[in-house]
C-alpha cells in the first residue's frame, strides 16, 4: 500500500509505545496485590484501587482527549503527540526503581495523572494522523493495520513479560518509552501544517520603531491567547456533531456501550481468573499471548482484504457479536482450560475499532475539503471522549460487582456475574450497530461551528 510509506514512522512509534505499555500488563496485577494485600488470593481493596484509577483516568480523558485532538487540528499531530508520550514515561520509571509499597503508591498517583493526559490522546492523535495521510477509501484498512501493529506490540510485549523478571520488565518498559518519544520527534513528519499566522515574527525587525514593535507584539500575544481559547472544544461542539448526523449519534452510542463492556471486562477478568483459578503472571501472559497472536493475524492479514470488500457496518456488527460471545464465555468458565479456548476464538472481535473509526472519518468529510480534513481530530477526539465517559462509569458498576461476587458475601454463587453483565452491555452495542447506515452528513461543513475559526 503506497500510503503505508507515509505512515512507516507512525507505525514504528505505535509499536514502540504499545510495546512499552503491554510489557508490564501481565505483571501489574501481581505487583498491586503484593503491595496492597500480600499473600491473599483475592483483595477487594486492590480491585477498588484499580477501579478508582480507571474512573479518574476516564474523567481526565473526557476533558483532555477532545482538547488535545482539537488543538492538534491547528498545531499539528506531532506537536501534541509529544505531551502524552512523555507523560507516560514517569510512572514506569518509578516501578523500575522499586515495587515496594511506597513506590507502588507513588506510581499509582503519577500513573493516574499521566493516564489522564495520555490514555486516550495517543490513540486519538494516531487515528487523526492516519485520516490526514490516507484517502477515504483506504482508511478502514489503514486503521486495521494500525491496530495490527498494536497487536504485534501486544504479542511481543506479552512474550517478553513471559520470560523477563518483574524488575527487568519495568526497566525495559521505561527505556522503550523514552526511545518511542525520541524516535517520534526525530523521524515522524507533521501531517497538519502550521498556518502562516502562527509563525513567530522575526526577532529583529529594523522596519519598525521599538515602541511600535512592542505594541504590536503585545497585541499579537493577546490575539494568540484569545485564539487558543476560541479553539478549545466545548460541549456545544460535541452536541452539534451528534445532532447534525444521526449516523454519528449511532456510532457514538455503539462506542459508549462497547467501551462500557470492554472496561467492565478488563476491570474484572484478571482478578476473576486469579481468584477462581489462581492465575499468576505466567498464566496471564500465556492467555494474552494467545489472544494477541490471533488479533495480530486478523488485523494484518484479514482486515486489509475484507474491509475494502465489505461495508464497515457489517464488520462492526460481526465484531460486536463475537465479542459478546467471548465475554459471556469467560463469565461461565468452569475449568482452567476454558479461558485459553475462548482466547483462540477472540480474533474476530478486532473488527470493532477500525470499523467505527472508519465510519467516523467518512462522516467528517472527504480529504479534499480542508474544513473536513481539519475536523478529523475533533471527530476522533469526540469518540475517544465518549469512550472515556464509558471508562468512568464501568469501574463504578463492575468493580463492586466483581468484589461482591468474588467474596463470601455474594447473594448467590456466580463468580463471573460482573463479566456476564459486561456481555449484556456488548449485546446492546451489537443491537444498535445493526441499525447503522452510513449517510454523509455536514459534520465538517455548515451545520457546526468550526472550532478552528
Amino acid at each position: 500500500m503506497e500510503s503505508l510509506k507515509e505512515l512507516r514512522h507512525l507505525l514504528v512509534t505505535v509499536f514502540l509505545t504499545g510495546l512499552s505499555g503491554f510489557i508490564v500488563t501481565p505483571s501489574i496485577t501481581d505487583v498491586t496485590m503484593a503491595a496492597v494485600c500480600p499473600s491473599r488470593p483475592h483483595c477487594s481493596l486492590a480491585i477498588f484501587l484499580s477501579a478508582f484509577q480507571q474512573a479518574v483516568t476516564g474523567v481526565g480523558a473526557v476533558v483532555m482527549t477532545p482538547l488535545i485532538g482539537n488543538l492538534s487540528d491547528q498545531y499539528g499531530r506531532k506537536a501534541l503527540l509529544t505531551l502524552p508520550l512523555t507523560a507516560l514515561i514517569i510512572p514506569r520509571v518509578i516501578l523500575a526503581c522499586s515495587r515496594a509499597t511506597k513506590f507502588f503508591y507513588a506510581y499509582y498517583a503519577v500513573r493516574t495523572v499521566a493516564a489522564m493526559v495520555g490514555e486516550g490522546s495517543v490513540h486519538c492523535l494516531t487515528l487523526a494522523y492516519v485520516a490526514d495521510k490516507v484517502e477515504e477509501g483506504k482508511r478502514a484498512s489503514a486503521f486495521g493495520i494500525i491496530g495490527g501493529v498494536g497487536s504485534v506490540a501486544f504479542v511481543c510485549g506479552t512474550l517478553a513479560a513471559r520470560f523477563l523478571s518483574t524488575a527487568l520488565t519495568f526497566q525495559v518498559s521505561a527505556f522503550l518509552s523514552m526511545i518511542a518519544v525520541l524516535y517520534m520527534r526525530i523521524f515522524l513528519q507533521e501531517s497538519v501544517p502550521v498556518s502562516a499566522s502562527d509563525l513567530r515574527q522575526p526577532m529583529l525587525d529594523d522596519s519598525e520603531e521599538p515602541h511600535v514593535k512592542e505594541e504590536r507584539e503585545i497585541n499579537d500575544s493577546a490575539q494568540r491567547t484569545s485564539g487558543i481559547f476560541k479553539r478549545l472544544p466545548s460541549v456545544r461542539d460535541a452536541i452539534c456533531l451528534l445532532r447534525r448526523s444521526p449516523t454519528f449519534s449511532q456510532a457514538a452510542f455503539v462506542t459508549f456501550f462497547s467501551s462500557l463492556a470492554d472496561g467492565g471486562w478488563h476491570t474484572s477478568i484478571l482478578y476473576y481468573l486469579k481468584a477462581r483459578f489462581q492465575f499468576d503472571k505466567t498464566q496471564f501472559a500465556d492467555l494474552m499471548l494467545i489472544g494477541g497472536i490471533g488479533a495480530t493475524l486478523t488485523q494484518l492479514l484479514l482486515i486489509p482484504i475484507i474491509m475494502p470488500a465489505l461495508e464497515e457496518e457489517k464488520l462492526l456488527s460481526a465484531g460486536l457479536f463475537v465479542g459478546c460471545l467471548n465475554i459471556l464465555g469467560y463469565s461461565i468458565s468452569w475449568s482452567r482450560w476454558v479461558p485459553y479456548a475462548i482466547a483462540l476464538c477472540s480474533a474476530f472481535g478486532v473488527f470493532v475499532h477500525p470499523s467505527i473509526c472508519s465510519i467516523a472519518s467518512k462522516l467528517a468529510g472527504p480529504r479534499e475539503q480542508p474544513p473536513a480534513t481539519l475536523i478529523q481530530g475533533m471527530a476522533q477526539g469526540s469518540l475517544s471522549g465518549i469512550s472515556s465517559c464509558a471508562n468512568i462509569i464501568s469501574p463504578l458498576i463492575f468493580s463492586p460487582l466483581t468484589a461482591l461476587f468474588l467474596s463470601e458475601k455474594a447473594p448467590f454463587y456466580f463468580p463471573g456475574f460482573s463479566i456476564m453483565c459486561a456481555a449484556l452491555a456488548m449485546m446492546i452495542a451489537f443491537i444498535q450497530s445493526i441499525m447503522i447506515r452510513v449517510v454523509r452528513s455536514d459534520v465538517g461543513g455548515q451545520g457546526c461551528r468550526n472550532p478552528l475559526v
